[in-house]
C-alpha cells in the first residue's frame, strides 16, 4: 500500500490544524522575525570572544565572520523547524520533498520563472548600491573579507548548504502558508517577504546607514516575487532551494578566494 504524504506546506492540512487550534499565530510570527535578532546576537558573541582575546576593534573583526554566523543561525532555525513541524504532526523531510508526479511540468515552469525572477534578484543589488555610493560593488566590499583559511573552507561548504535548507523553507515553506490560513494571502506574503529582506540588515551588522538601507532594499523585490510564486505553487520550494544554493555558493567562494595565501 502506498503511503499518503501530508506535506507540511499543504494548505488543506494547515487549515485543518488551524481550525482545531494546533497551529496558532505564535510560532509562524516568531520564526518569521527571529533570524534578524539571531544574526546580530551571534555576531555579538563572536565580537565578545575577540574582545576577551584582547583584539582591538573587536566588532570590526567580527564582520568578516558573517558566513559562519549564518551557519550557526541556520542550524538553530533548522532545529526550530524540525521541532515545530513535529509538534504540528508533520515531518521536516517532507518540506523538502519533490512531488514527482509534477516533475516535468515544474521543471518547465522553473525555467520560465528564472528569466523573470533572475533580474529581480540581481538588479536591485547593483542599482541601489550605485544610487547610494556611486559604485555598484561598494556594499559587497564592505562585508566580503578574508577569513582564516579553515573558516573560509568551512563557510564554502556549510554556508550555501545550510542557508538553502533553512531560509526559504522557514519563510515560505513554514510561515507563509500558516500566516495565510490565519489571516489573508497578501498580508502573509508582504509580512514574510519584508522580514526575509530585513534579516539581511544584521548579516553582518555594520553600523552604517547606507549599508543597512542597501541590505534591506536589495532583497525585498526578490523576496516578494518568490513569495508570490510559492503561494501560487508551493511544490516549487525544493527547486528554489537548489537555486538558492547555487546563488550563495559564489559568494562563499569570494570569501575563500580572498583568504587564500
Amino acid at each position: 500500500m502506498t503511503q499518503t504524504i501530508t506535506y507540511p506546506r499543504s494548505a488543506p492540512a494547515i487549515e485543518q490544524k488551524v481550525a482545531n487550534g494546533r497551529i496558532t499565530w505564535t510560532w509562524p510570527v516568531i520564526l518569521t522575525v527571529i533570524r534578524l535578532p539571531l544574526f546580530g546576537l551571534v555576531q555579538l558573541l563572536i565580537a565578545g570572544l575577540f574582545w576577551l582575546l584582547g583584539r582591538s576593534q573587536a566588532w570590526e573583526h567580527s564582520i568578516a565572520w558573517w558566513s559562519l554566523v549564518a551557519v550557526i543561525v541556520n542550524l538553530i532555525c533548522l532545529w526550530l523547524l524540525y521541532w515545530r513541524l513535529n509538534t504540528e504532526g508533520f515531518r521536516l523531510r517532507d518540506l523538502y520533498r519533490f512531488e514527482r508526479e509534477h516533475l516535468k511540468q515544474d521543471l518547465l515552469v522553473m525555467v520560465g520563472l528564472l528569466f523573470i525572477i533572475g533580474p529581480i534578484g540581481f538588479l536591485p543589488n547593483v542599482l541601489v548600491a550605485n544610487l547610494l555610493w556611486g559604485d555598484p560593488m561598494m556594499g559587497q566590499e564592505m562585508f566580503i573579507r578574508p577569513l582564516p583559511l579553515w573558516a573560509a573552507w568551512l563557510g564554502l561548504i556549510l554556508f550555501p548548504l545550510t542557508i538553502a535548507l533553512a531560509e526559504l523553507p522557514l519563510y515560505f515553506g513554514y510561515a507563509l502558508p500558516r500566516l495565510t490560513a490565519l489571516s489573508s494571502r497578501w498580508k502573509a506574503i508582504l509580512f514574510t517577504a519584508f522580514w526575509l529582506g530585513a534579516q539581511h540588515c544584521t548579516l553582518p551588522l555594520i553600523f552604517d546607514g547606507r549599508f543597512l538601507l542597501w541590505r534591506l532594499v536589495m532583497f525585498i523585490p526578490f523576496a516578494l516575487a518568490i513569495g508570490v510564486v510559492l503561494h501560487w505553487r508551493p511544490r516549487l520550494l525544493p527547486y528554489f532551494m537548489i537555486i538558492h544554493w547555487l546563488i550563495d555558493l559564489p559568494v562563499a567562494w569570494m570569501v575563500l578566494s580572498l583568504s587564500l595565501p
